[in-house]
């Protein structure tokens, strides 16, 4: 497998093209419904991708059908109620079990709503892109959104020294141990 964190979303960023901006939808509701039916078109092939997105990307039909289907949502489903069935200590922590579902999206709402209305700035952009905290171990480095926009296809969204990006250093080992190959930004 080979790891390239291609440049998409920030040719097209805070434009009406934006899939997930706040600057042109009336909540994080509103964008979240936005984002679900432009990647269904995607998927579905209603929308046709820019070439420049997609050129020299693997296609994989086969998997991204399959990761699409009902039938796969319904055994990480299953998956998670046998995880919590087999770990949750108190009843309480079963309140946790629709946010575990629903991760996928909070996590794309964190970050491209807020990390386009609160935090710090590294980078002077044409654009409203910000980085969330200056330790990003919830977001595992995408809330360094800033960074990522200026920075678009480096595998490391951390430019600060503080700045550590979690999700690189997992990077790093599956390319130290030949699971991926990173390639140089």
């Amino acid at each position: 497998m080979l790891w390239d964190h291609a440049p998409h979303a920030p040719c097209y960023t805070d434009t009406e093209k934006d899939p997930h901006s706040p600057s042109h939808d009336a909540n994080l509701f509103a964008m979240m419904w936005k984002t679900k039916t432009i990647y269904q078109d995607i998927n579905k092939q209603r929308i046709e991708v820019d070439q420049r997105f997609t050129k020299d990307v693997p296609q994989w039909k086969g998997f991204d059908q399959f990761a699409s289907s009902r039938f796969s949502r319904l055994l990480w489903i299953t998956g998670y109620v046998l995880f919590f069935a087999l770990f949750a200590t108190a009843w309480w922590q079963w309140l946790l079990l629709p946010l575990t579902f629903l991760m996928a999206p909070v996590h794309g709402v964190i970050i491209n709503w807020f990390g386009h209305i609160y935090g710090y700035v590294n980078f002077k952009m044409k654009n409203t892109s910000k980085n969330l905290f200056r330790f990003d171990f919830l977001m595992m480095g995408e809330g360094y959104h800033n960074n990522h926009h200026k920075h678009a296809s480096r595998a490391n969204f951390g430019v600060k020294w503080y700045e550590i990006d979690m999700t690189y250093l997992v990077i790093k080992v599956l390319n130290s141990i030949g699971v991926i190959k990173l390639k140089r930004a």
